[in-house]
């Protein structure tokens, strides 16, 4: 009996591992046929020849920089296991494609973009700075997003589908509250905060946004939107903001056929996409036949991003993108991470300077408190810190951002947010649902503080709400210093509010409207030195899920979809669970989703 039961267990013991060797051996010959398609791919692309057209996809969410694919059981449910453009990349290939005698126009097709106002201005800024090399740009659209819209304005000439429509509607963000979600299955936040604008808790607590926080969007959608027209009439001839406002609010110019934008002047005429090459042609006085379409990737490579690492004059480019979180991967600021970073790059005698770009709504305040000090010691060393914000650089993105030397802003840039607050969630209810019920045993009162499991009292929301406004203590000390003002001052422009940048500018929290480029040729000036290299930190090892997107199996994508997808929709169970997971002390603004209202 006991020989079959070792031989049995031993059978077992070599079944398994036989399996195991056949899925690693499995898994090789995928990843190797994978590299082998991409690298076939990769050797049969259009080179940067004679005629070449650069050709720009304005399509999908757009990533501060180059980022490793984020690969999760979200990614899985979502199917989109695609990679996002970057940031970077397209303006660095804008730029070389200004100076490359190859290139002789800019194509941008129009798929409806997905990102926020400041990084879509800073591709229209890009482009509006390429037309001084006096090539054309030439912007077709099936359907013109507002989002392509705004970028295809600067086009020499912009053309749209017969078949499709102008999308203008307008700007605006929808808030989702969730108080009605958390009472059904037994979940209740406590709340302490500092800040009558200090609106992130609101989507857990009230059924309804409060009117301080309506007014402050009020205002900060209205500012954007102001630019943003601004901007369009300043490219499209005969066209105003009041023209454009009556063409949404009037004429529901979304709603109309494509001849209607034409005989508004927003559009310059309608082709089906076939005809595009030949329109791109006779616009550059060249042969259909001879014209080469290529990809922003050609013109700039990784290895050109990362340049300069042995150069002894270098201005670190240093990306802090997404919430601030103490831990945490993927596109995240994560302080374990980045302190060590810039206080590495303070102690490299190569590294004369920095700027921080800045793309974060906040986060966690120890993480937060702890990049700010690293960022202190670098400038104890000497070294000039500039600030360039993207989308945003609010609550704990400002606290980061505050000390810089000086600072600059998109004017799109959704920035301040100065408050703190701690969210406390209390699952008693769930628990009792789920037939559980809690009992605790301890030496002291506060064992076991903050506890999910059961309610605050009041001495607890006492000692909760002192540490909040410790917190902001700090937090106010520090803007204060980093924007040589008074506390007073910043107390009285905190409070929680979001700004939009050109506000900010007016107030003392951002120095000069401006990009990452002007924030290096600050550094730079600052230093006094012309020749130099950027060199662009973190660093990232591309990996195999890198490769997916250029391969992967759109059928495959969709049946993965439908196996795991469930009746709740990812996305919110995705911010439900990041923020149960949160630490209670928190620097972070408002969920706001600015967007261009479209289909």
């Amino acid at each position: 009996m006991l020989k079959r039961f070792f031989l049995n267990a031993l059978s077992s013991f070599l079944g398994a591992w036989v399996a195991i060797v056949i899925f690693g051996a499995v898994c090789v010959m995928v990843i190797v046929g994978l590299i082998a398609r991409l690298g076939v791919s990769q050797a049969t692309q259009n080179q940067v020849t004679k005629d070449s057209i650069l050709t720009i996809d304005l399509k999908g969410e757009i990533d501060e920089t180059e980022m490793p694919v984020d690969f999760d059981y979200s990614t899985i449910v979502s199917g989109d296991i695609s990679k996002k453009q970057s940031l970077a990349l397209l303006t660095s290939a804008i730029e070389a494609a200004a100076e490359n005698k190859n290139i002789k126009a800019i194509y941008l097709k129009c798929n409806s973009i997905a990102s926020s106002p400041a990084t879509l201005n800073a591709i229209r800024n890009s482009l509006l700075k390429f037309k001084e090399s006096k090539k054309k740009i030439i912007a077709y659209g099936d359907m013109l997003a507002m989002g392509d819209y705004y970028i295809a304005t600067v086009a020499d000439e912009l053309y749209m589908n017969p078949g499709g429509n102008l999308a203008l509607k307008g700007l605006g963000g929808i808030t989702p509250f969730f108080k009605g979600l958390f009472e059904k299955i037994g979940i209740e936040f406590q709340v302490v905060k500092v800040g009558t604008y200090k609106s992130a808790v609101e989507p857990y607590i009230n059924e309804q946004m409060s009117e301080p926080a309506r007014a402050q969007l009020d205002t900060l959608y209205g500012s954007m939107w102001g630019i943003i027209c601004d901007g369009i009439c300043e490219e499209r001839k005969g066209v105003t903001p009041a023209k454009i406002d009556s063409l949404i609010n009037d004429d529901f110019i979304f709603l109309r056929p494509a001849k209607t934008a034409v005989t508004a002047g927003m559009v310059d005429g309608l082709y089906y996409e076939r005809s595009m090459d030949s329109i791109i042609a006779v616009g550059i006085n060249k042969k259909k036949e001879d014209l080469n379409f290529v990809d922003p990737s050609l013109l700039v490579t990784q290895e050109q991003l990362l340049t300069g690492l042995s150069s002894k004059n270098q201005i670190a480019l240093v990306y802090a993108s997404g919430e601030i979180l103490d831990g945490g991967g993927g596109n995240t600021i994560n302080y374990e991470k980045y302190v060590p970073l810039i206080v590495s790059l303070a102690e490299n005698e190569n590294v004369k300077g920095m700027v921080l770009r800045v793309n974060s709504p906040g986060g966690s305040v120890f993480g937060s408190e702890q990049i700010g000090e690293a960022l202190d010691y670098f400038q104890s060393k000497g070294k000039p810190l500039a600030v360039s914000m993207g989308d945003y650089a609010a609550s704990g993105g400002y606290w980061i951002s505050s000390c810089a030397n000086r600072i600059f802003a998109d004017p799109l840039t959704i920035t301040g947010s100065i408050g703190i607050f701690g969210l406390i969630p209390n699952v008693e209810g769930l628990t009792k649902k789920l037939g559980v019920n809690m009992e605790l045993v301890s030496t002291n009162p506060e064992a076991v503080f903050p506890s999910l499991f059961q309610p605050l009292n009041s001495r607890q929301l006492k000692g909760m709400q002192e540490m909040v406004e410790d917190g902001y203590d700090r937090f106010v000390s520090r803007v204060a210093k980093g924007r040589h003002m008074s506390e007073n001052k910043v107390r009285r422009i905190g409070e929680g509010r979001v700004w939009d940048a050109v506000t900010a500018m007016k107030i003392g929290l951002v120095d000069q409207l401006g990009g990452v480029e002007d924030a290096i040729e600050w550094v730079a000036q600052d230093l006094n030195i012309e020749n130099y290299d950027v060199t662009r930190y973190p660093r990232y090892e591309t990996s195999v899920w890198d490769l997916l997107p250029n391969v992967m199996n759109m059928q495959l994508k969709e049946q993965i979809r439908k196996s795991l997808s469930t009746e709740i929709s990812p996305v919110l169970l995705k911010r439900v669970e990041r923020t149960l997971s949160r630490k209670p002390l928190q620097a972070l603004m408002p969920e706001i989703q600015v967007g261009f209202i479209s289909n």
